[in-house]
């Protein structure tokens, strides 16, 4: 009789786990669900901030082919001053000519000028450029911090 007793008051128990063990594929498949949407986000959010640091790259490294071009044309000048002024040293004053207004030296310190100007200014801006890409962090902060803190609450949770 004891036993019928525990039979019939152990039915009802029985039940709800019977539907909670049907519940359990729907909610791991619900899980599956939200875990793949929690990554496909952080994937998302991975992407942005990697087109943006290409974008950054890519505006940094063409001031710095600018300031290449610059500095070559600066370079340029000063070996045409270079090669003015060698020329001047030989070239030859005819005895009794008036010397004229410009003469290749006064060319020769114009392409000078010119040229260290030109030397100077794209100089500074390969060298601005290339420390701002030196100092820039490309790993997505973002991204990361947020991996971390539903890594965290993964932990909390399980």
């Amino acid at each position: 009789m004891a036993e019928l007793e525990r039979r019939t008051a152990a039915a009802p128990i029985r039940e709800p786990l019977s539907m909670d063990v049907e519940g359990l594929p729907a909610l791991v498949g619900r899980l599956g669900d939200d875990v793949m949407r929690l990554v496909d986000t952080k994937l998302s959010l991975i992407k942005v901030e990697l087109k943006e640091d290409a974008a950054f790259y890519g505006r940094h490294s063409a001031l710095i082919a600018v300031g290449g071009v610059v500095a070559t044309v600066g370079f340029v000048l000063v070996n045409v001053a270079l090669a003015f002024f060698i020329a001047s040293f030989f070239g030859s004053d005819v005895a009794g000519t008036v010397a004229e207004r410009y003469t290749p030296t006064s060319y020769g310190l114009g392409f000078l000028i010119t040229g260290a100007v030109y030397l100077v200014i794209g100089g500074a801006i390969i060298l601005v450029m290339k420390n701002r890409l030196a100092s820039y962090n490309p790993v997505p902060t973002h991204s990361v911090e947020e991996i971390r803190k539903d890594k965290q609450w993964l932990k909390n949770e399980i």
